[in-house]
C-alpha cells in the first residue's frame, strides 16, 4: 500500500483477534501503531509481536466508554508517537442473546462499547485531524448492521448506527481531506463467534452449517480483514469515502 510508511495509527481493540491482525498489517506497511485495548496484557502482547518483527508500536490501556480517559489516551499517543493520521475503530463486544431475553443493563453495555465507544474515540481524534487537514478513519462494523443477525439485536442496531455515522461523518469531513469508511465483516473466527457456536459435537454442527451457508465455504479469518483496512487508510484509497464494504465470503452480496 502507498503512503503508510511513518504514519501514526490508532487501533482500538488492538489486543483482540481482528484488531491484532490489523495492527500487525499496518506495522508491516510501515505505520507506527498505537494499540488501544481495555486488556493491558493483550495490548502489550500485540505491541511486542510488532516489535519482534522490526515494527514500531506503543500500547495504551483504555476503556473506550470513558470519554475523558479516551482523550487522555489520544493525547498520550500523540506525545509519544506524533500526530495521529489513521484511526481504526475496531473494539467491540457482544453476547448472543435473543432480545426478549435481554435487559436494559445488557443493552447499555452493548451500546456503550459498540456505539458510544467509537463515538468517543472518533470525536477526540477527528478534531485533531480536522485541524491538520488530513486523516483516514475506518470503523469495523458488521454485516449484522446491514442485514441483521439472530441473537444480536442490540449489537446489530449499534453496527447499523456506525454505518450511518460513517456516511454522515464522511460528508462532513470531505472538505478537510479526511476519508471515513466502514468495513463489515461477516462470520469471522473470533472468540465471540466461538461462544455462539458452542463446544462439542453440537458446536461443530453449527460451525459446519455456517460454513456451508457461505459461498466460499469457509468462515472468515482475522487476516481476511486486515488487507481492506490497510487499503482504505492508504494513499491508494485517497478518493474513496463514505463506503461500506462487506468481507463475508459472498454471504451478504448486494448491489
Amino acid at each position: 500500500m502507498e503512503g503508510l510508511a511513518g504514519k501514526v495509527a490508532i487501533v482500538t481493540g488492538g489486543g483482540g483477534a481482528i484488531g491484532r491482525a490489523i495492527c500487525r498489517r499496518l506495522a508491516r506497511e510501515g505505520a507506527v501503531v498505537a494499540v488501544l485495548d481495555i486488556d493491558e496484557a493483550a495490548a502489550a502482547e500485540t505491541a511486542r509481536l510488532i516489535g519482534s518483527t522490526g515494527g514500531r508500536a506503543v500500547a495504551r490501556t483504555v476503556d473506550i466508554t470513558d470519554y475523558a480517559a479516551v482523550g487522555a489516551a489520544v493525547a498520550a499517543v500523540e506525545a509519544a508517537a506524533g500526530p495521529v493520521d489513521i484511526l481504526v475503530n475496531n473494539a467491540g463486544w457482544d453476547r448472543f442473546l435473543n432480545f426478549v431475553d435481554s435487559d436494559p443493563a445488557f443493552w447499555d453495555k452493548v451500546i456503550g462499547i459498540n456505539l458510544g465507544g467509537p463515538l468517543n474515540v472518533t470525536h477526540h481524534v477527528v478534531k485533531r485531524m480536522a485541524e491538520r487537514g488530513r486523516g483516514a478513519i475506518v470503523s469495523i462494523a458488521s454485516d449484522a448492521g446491514r442485514v441483521g443477525s439472530s441473537g444480536e439485536s442490540v449489537y446489530s442496531a449499534c453496527k447499523g448506527g456506525m454505518i450511518a455515522f460513517t456516511k454522515t461523518l464522511a460528508r462532513e469531513m470531505a472538505t478537510r481531506s479526511i476519508t471515513v469508511n466502514c468495513v463489515c465483516p461477516g462470520p469471522t473466527d473470533t472468540p465471540i463467534l466461538r461462544s455462539f457456536v458452542g463446544e462439542g459435537e453440537q458446536g461443530k454442527k453449527v460451525y459446519d452449517a455456517l460454513q456451508r451457508a457461505i459461498p466460499m465455504k469457509r468462515v472468515g479469518q482475522p487476516e481476511d480483514i486486515e488487507g481492506i483496512v490497510a487499503f482504505l487508510v492508504s494513499r491508494d484509497a485517497g478518493f474513496i469515502t463514505g463506503q461500506v464494504i462487506s468481507v463475508s465470503g459472498g454471504l451478504t452480496m448486494h448491489g
